[in-house]
């Protein structure tokens, strides 16, 4: 079924050119007796790869409905991610490349949403944030309060993040996975 113009909608999926593509940008017109006209950025789901496209009337597109299941993060297996299905129990493979950089503060046990298209992954949220151990850093220098002086502390997942001089090795940390930055310690 074919997807019109006044129907399409930021953030949602698409299949354009038969590959799945998010909608970023969406900018509606229509101009005197012409007709609809929506000029978009589009991101490809798999390679994240972002393209301009413009579409009159319903021309070669269609939305894509997904279906979501909660997913727990397993361990990581080489350049894969292996999660199982909440519902089903079944275990598979997530590429590295659809985690993109979120993928750094996967922990054992964490419970993520998975998007499916014909029984594929295609999409997965991780929670925004997500709380960390600090198993690694150095101690602050007394006297270096002057300003917001920063240092790379290691986490219990591997990832390396700025965090202010008064955290120390022990501490549990609030990251935003969107950015990849330090919130807060908790």
């Amino acid at each position: 079924m074919s997807l019109s113009v006044s129907e399409m909608r930021r953030g949602m999926l698409i299949l354009y050119e038969r590959e799945m593509y998010e909608i970023i940008e969406y900018e509606h017109s229509k101009r005197g007796r012409g007709g609809p006209v929506a000029r978009t950025r589009l991101r490809h789901v798999k390679t994240g790869r972002v393209i301009s496209a413009t579409f009159k009337g319903a021309e070669n597109t269609e939305s894509v409905f997904l279906d979501s299941r909660p997913l727990q993060y397993l361990y990581k297996d080489g350049e894969a991610y292996m999660f199982m299905d909440g519902e089903r129990f079944d275990q598979f493979n997530v590429p590295l490349e659809l985690l993109g950089p979120q993928g750094a503060f996967m922990v054992e046990g964490i419970t993520t949403q998975g998007y499916f298209y014909e029984g594929q992954v295609v999409k997965m949220d991780l929670p925004n944030f997500i709380m960390l151990k600090v198993v690694g850093t150095e101690p602050g220098v007394r006297g270096d309060t002057v300003s917001n002086v920063d240092k790379p502390a290691t986490l219990e997942s591997g990832a390396v993040v700025q965090v202010p001089l008064f955290v120390k090795e022990g501490d549990t940390l609030k990251i935003d996975t969107r950015v990849g930055k330090y919130v807060e310690r908790v």
